[in-house]
């Protein structure tokens, strides 16, 4: 939780240094050059400024929904956000560490699962031991919890 509040952090960071310091010299700079109605340079830092703005809005927003998770309600000893967990998958037996992560964080080719994919859902509450069975695009997956680490015992 803590390793995404600071990423968080450093790119508002980043991203607001960039809206307050760098885009308002690029526009004034522009703005130098002449005509702006075909000033390409202008167009640029202004389409850039607008987008940075949303991005801000859209960060400060997660960060706030990371603050009030409540992390009482994320279980000890089974499968909860922030979790990694170690399956055997049945049909392939082999294993796969998966760490359940938001929807805005996934990276499946990392191992980055998100709790509302098929197999994060299937995961949530399970503990070490429960076989889960997921039904996915592909077909139906079958997977043993073989190792956890929950949240709690990364923090």
């Amino acid at each position: 939780m803590d390793d995404l509040k600071k990423k968080l952090q450093d790119e508002i960071s980043a991203l607001e240094h960039e809206l307050h310091v760098e885009l308002p010299r690029e526009i004034a700079r522009a703005r130098a050059l002449g005509d702006l109605s075909e000033n390409a340079e202008y167009s640029a830092a202004k389409e850039r400024q607008s987008y940075v703005d949303a991005r801000l809005s859209q960060l400060k927003g997660r960060l706030r929904e990371w603050s009030m998770v409540d992390m009482t309600k994320i279980p000890r000893g089974r499968v909860g956000l922030g979790s990694r967990v170690v399956v055997l998958d049945m049909r392939k037996d082999e294993e796969v560490e998966y760490r359940l992560v938001t929807s805005e964080d996934a990276d499946v080719n990392n191992g980055k699962i998100s709790t509302t994919s098929p197999i994060g859902k299937g995961l949530l509450g399970k503990e070490v031991g429960d076989t889960v069975r997921v039904q996915i695009p592909g077909g139906t997956r079958e997977f043993e919890i073989i190792r956890l680490t929950t949240i709690h015992d990364l923090t």
